[in-house]
């Protein structure tokens, strides 16, 4: 078979901006190889679609219904439709991502509010909670029907599965649902060392937004259902969204090939040590601070403007707070040893300058 395509980038080199600069995982490209040929029902009819359900099964129960989706923005949106009315409100942490990296999505597309509470390190509690939870009745104010977290969470945290249960019973026992973004989601279960269902079913959550492309998968994410009761309608908000996938065979057996024995728990468990062995190095390092616990794949770290600068010419990263001279690296499943101790000598480089 002829290709007259060719390669346009150096796939040696490796940055520290974002798992999403990370291609796929080789074992996915083999799944979606898998998958290609003859013909099989669109719209998610399809026999990879169906088996999907089944592995969602193993990992969330027997009530977890998984519709796959093309990208996280999408997820996210989707499900908060499904758990909201049209005058409802969600409640989430200042830093949440559908809050600052979704251009708005959410509000726009999604028609609802988002009512934003500052937390010292990216987690909601009932306590903080309780700063948006009020004014159910009152017709001036867009009615909080859900609590939106992150786990793990923009700053890189990780909830404990106790924190979780203790927010949905919160949220539960004031009529408010519970929505969990996992675009990490993998992250954090290999953080814990627990599986998944142990901090989102089993402790009162009602839908998340599963995450496979900073995971390994080429693109393609989730929504997954997991109290039938709390949400309504999804297949038709997939559609109105423009998240139903018409060749969902190949979204599907991505997240098949990730779930369906341990590789999401192997490319989330490297991506996590290498943002270890990323944060001793760093602290070795005279007049760099890191910023957040470092508990799954990303490392928050406060170092002198102009170094970052320099640094940025070496390799790929984003300032979080650039006025304050905040940044962000992130390690990814591909992410090599030799790339975190190639990156840690450039950054001992800067800083001796």
């Amino acid at each position: 078979m002829r290709t007259d395509a060719r390669r346009h980038h150096d796939p040696q080199v490796r940055g520290f901006a974002s798992d999403n600069y990370a291609g796929a995982h080789p074992e996915v490209l083999a799944a979606i190889a898998l998958a290609n040929g003859g013909h099989q029902v669109a719209y998610g009819e399809d026999d990879y679609t169906g088996h999907l359900q089944r592995v969602m099964h193993s990992h969330f129960g027997p009530t977890a219904e998984a519709f796959p989706v093309f990208n996280g923005t999408g997820a996210n949106v989707v499900a908060l439709q499904a758990l909201t009315d049209r005058w409802g409100a969600v409640i989430c942490a200042e830093s949440a991502h559908i809050n600052v990296d979704e251009g708005g999505a959410p509000e726009r597309m999604g028609g609802l509010k988002l009512l934003t509470v500052p937390t010292p390190d990216g987690k909601l509690t009932p306590e903080l909670i309780d700063r948006q939870a009020y004014g159910w009745d009152d017709e001036h104010r867009a009615m909080p029907q859900v609590v939106s977290i992150t786990q793990n969470t923009e700053l890189g945290t990780v909830y404990t599965p106790d924190e979780i249960r203790a927010i949905c019973d919160h949220a539960h026992e004031r009529g408010m649902k519970v929505h969990l973004d996992g675009a990490r989601i993998a992250n954090a279960a290999a953080s814990l060392d627990v599986p998944m269902r142990t901090f989102t079913n089993t402790v009162g959550v009602d839908a998340l937004s599963f995450g496979g492309t900073k995971n390994g998968a080429l693109f393609g994410e989730a929504v997954v259902v997991l109290n039938p009761d709390a949400v309504r309608a999804m297949k038709h908000l997939r559609k109105l969204s423009m998240q139903l996938a018409s060749k969902m065979r190949f979204v599907s057996v991505q997240l098949e090939a990730l779930l369906a024995k341990d590789l999401w728990l192997r490319n989330a468990r490297h991506a996590n040590a290498m943002a270890q062995r990323l944060a001793e190095g760093v602290r070795a390092i005279d007049g760099v601070e890191i910023l957040y616990p470092v508990q799954a794949n990303a490392v928050f770290a406060r170092l002198p403007h102009a170094v970052s600068e320099r640094l940025q010419k070496r390799f790929r990263f984003y300032f979080w707070d650039e006025t304050a001279g905040d940044v962000r690296w992130m390690c990814a499943f591909d992410t090599r040893e030799d790339d975190v101790d190639a990156f840690l000598q450039a950054l001992k480089e800067e800083m001796a300058r």
